[in-house]
């Protein structure tokens, strides 16, 4: 582990280089089932939120993407218009909506979740369980590091 206390740069950059590629790789799996349905990256995105988070509220999902009203407002309209996603406002508080996929969205899900899971799953099949603990833990501190 000591090793990593010197990381030069140009590791640095070849890393962030391996995870931009495998981002890559992953989403261009699903790219055929995104297109049969004419939406893209962005879309699928909100769908695996929506899938994760069942009945996630608009602010939570803002909050979630990091994007303006007005890019998720854009996109929930292409979804709304493809049938996918279904709203529902709060019982207590009405100004707030909850969405939810539907049996189409949850169909188109599952189509993308299909085909990139075969990617992932063979990683992780050929790794070792200390590997996918280690990975998965590295994964966690890029995502929550506050800089």
């Amino acid at each position: 582990m000591k090793e990593l206390l010197y990381l030069k740069d140009d590791q640095l950059k070849e890393f962030i280089e391996k995870i931009s590629m495998s981002y890559r790789e992953t989403f261009s799996d699903a790219k055929k089932v995104l297109d049969k349905y004419s939406i893209g990256v962005a879309h699928h995105k909100v769908i695996n939120l929506i899938s994760l988070y069942d009945g996630i509220t608009i602010s939570e999902l803002l909050k979630k993407l990091k994007i303006t009203k007005q890019s998720l407002n854009r996109v929930l309209k292409d979804l709304i218009k493809i049938d996918v996603v279904n709203f529902k406002k709060d019982k207590k508080d009405t100004r707030l909506k909850h969405v939810y996929l539907n049996d189409k969205g949850k169909k188109l899900f599952n189509e993308v979740f299909d085909v990139q899971k075969k990617r992932i799953y063979n990683a992780l099949l050929t790794s070792s369980s200390k590997e996918v603990i280690n990975f998965n833990n590295v994964l966690n501190k890029i995502i929550n590091e506050k800089y």
